[in-house]
């Protein structure tokens, strides 16, 4: 049983609390949740083409997918600034003081909803719509 449909509807779920989390101030959480989107989409597209991806890197993800549904370089290199959200949105000690949530704005997750949003359309739009 192929479980691509599941992760990008997981993907569209993750996506929503990125947004749900920027709309309530909690603009660290809507950071990870955007990478996450992105995440599940990618590992949404490899099963639909047959593979399995482990790992949780956009830039990776993306540069492991077939090359008939692989992006061009300068979508690659616009979303794979996610990779920087996975980790520093969640821990104390990636930051030099403070608790990790008050390094993010609501710049940075207006953005990360963006770019994630793109990578959810893109792995949707590669045959993964019914």
């Amino acid at each position: 049983m192929n479980r691509a449909r599941d992760w990008l509807a997981q993907a569209r779920l993750n996506l929503r609390h990125a947004k749900h989390s920027c709309d309530v101030g909690d603009y660290a959480w809507a950071c990870f949740a955007a990478h996450q989107a992105a995440e599940a989409a990618l590992k949404a597209l490899h099963l639909a083409k047959g593979q399995v991806a482990w790992g949780h890197s956009v830039r990776l993800l993306l540069d492991m997918l077939p090359d008939e549904v692989k992006p061009g370089d300068s979508f690659i290199e616009r979303v794979a600034v996610l990779d920087r959200l996975y980790i520093p949105t969640r821990y104390p000690d990636a930051h030099p003081a403070g608790p990790a949530g008050q390094h993010y704005a609501l710049k940075d997750a207006e953005e990360a909803i963006q770019l994630a949003g793109e990578v959810v359309d893109y792995c949707a739009g590669q045959g993964l719509e019914d």
